[in-house]
């Protein structure tokens, strides 16, 4: 079944087919995949993230807008929480952002994280590939802020955005060393609450930058401070994004960027589906539980447990 990305209804489709595990449409989803391909990559990809309470949604939702005013067409990938117990998930982000999912130039996909690491959908990536290939020019991609999902988003982005609150007792507790080690920007949001705070505040992330070496030789991450209620600061945040685009399109280092990003994705795919693959081999599963038992008990080191699970999977059985 062919199905036509140029229009919402339609992307829509291709992204169930993406998130879907039934093996027809995965082999539908892999199609999409490798037609859509030659028009992807034209995009500016932006990864944000903050503590929940950051005003994520009201962020993107008045940037959103602002693009949409500049002529780009925007498309947000929000990844929800999932619950562990039932397998459902908020998606409520289009609530959250509510003048952006009503404008036709936007396109909005809330998609469960599942059981990935640090709550990213496995899928991000090729929903991502989609919606350039669909004619988006902004793709904004929002973590849930928690565990390590900032270090996976920021690997399937080119810009990656960080924010901060102001007030939150000492700016520098609880920032943890790997977010910025991986922020092209920092932006102390809510700077409409007290300009005051949010100033000093962003001098201290200013200090805790300078202390780290950047994620790209060519580019000093910037601290601003932005409001997503009025507005204020978002003209100069997507000036930085531009100038940041200018400086590693000329060096290099942005096609640098995302061709490391294409080969860990594909090593990650690999990584999963040999997983997969262990799992549900039926040697496998009929000895599994047996060694795991041996090796709890203490009757078995782990390193021959796993010596002899491999050996079963790649078909040498030990003898």
């Amino acid at each position: 079944m062919t199905i036509d990305i140029s229009s919402r209804a339609g992307l829509a489709r291709a992204i169930t087919r993406v998130e879907s595990k039934r093996s027809d449409h995965q082999a539908e989803a892999r199609a999409l995949l490798a037609e859509a391909m030659p028009r992807t990559g034209a995009a500016q990809r932006i990864g944000i993230t903050g503590v929940p309470g950051v005003g994520k949604s009201t962020f993107i939702d008045a940037f959103g807008m602002m693009l949409l005013e500049q002529g780009y067409r925007v498309a947000v990938l929000a990844v929800d929480p999932t619950s562990r117990r039932s397998g459902g998930s908020i998606l409520g982000d289009k609530t959250r952002m509510a003048r952006l999912s009503a404008d036709e130039r936007a396109f909005i996909r809330p998609s469960p994280a599942g059981e990935t690491l640090g709550g990213v959908s496995r899928k991000t990536r090729e929903t991502m590939l989609l919606t350039e290939a669909a004619g988006y020019d902004v793709v904004l991609v929002e973590t849930v802020g928690v565990g390590q999902s900032e270090t996976v988003v920021a690997d399937m982005v080119d810009f990656f955005l960080v924010l901060m609150l102001p007030n939150a007792g000492d700016e520098l507790q609880g920032i943890k060393k790997g977010v910025l080690e991986v922020a092209d920007l920092i932006a102390v949001n809510k700077a409409d609450i007290d300009d005051k705070a949010a100033k000093r505040a962003a001098r201290a992330y200013e200090t805790a930058l300078h202390i780290l070496e950047p994620a790209d030789p060519d580019w000093s991450p910037p601290v601003h401070t932005i409001s997503g209620h009025t507005g204020a600061g978002l003209p100069e945040l997507w000036e930085a994004i531009g100038a940041h685009r200018r400086k590693t399109e000329a060096s290099g280092s942005r096609a640098k960027r995302r061709a490391g990003q294409q080969v860990r994705w594909l090593d990650s795919l690999i990584e999963e589906g040999l997983a997969r693959g262990f799992a549900q081999h039926p040697e496998i599963a009929a000895r599994l539980r047996q060694v795991r038992n041996a090796v709890a008990d203490g009757r078995t080191p782990a390193s021959s447990a796993a010596d002899e699970l491999l050996a079963l999977f790649f078909g040498h059985p030990n003898s």
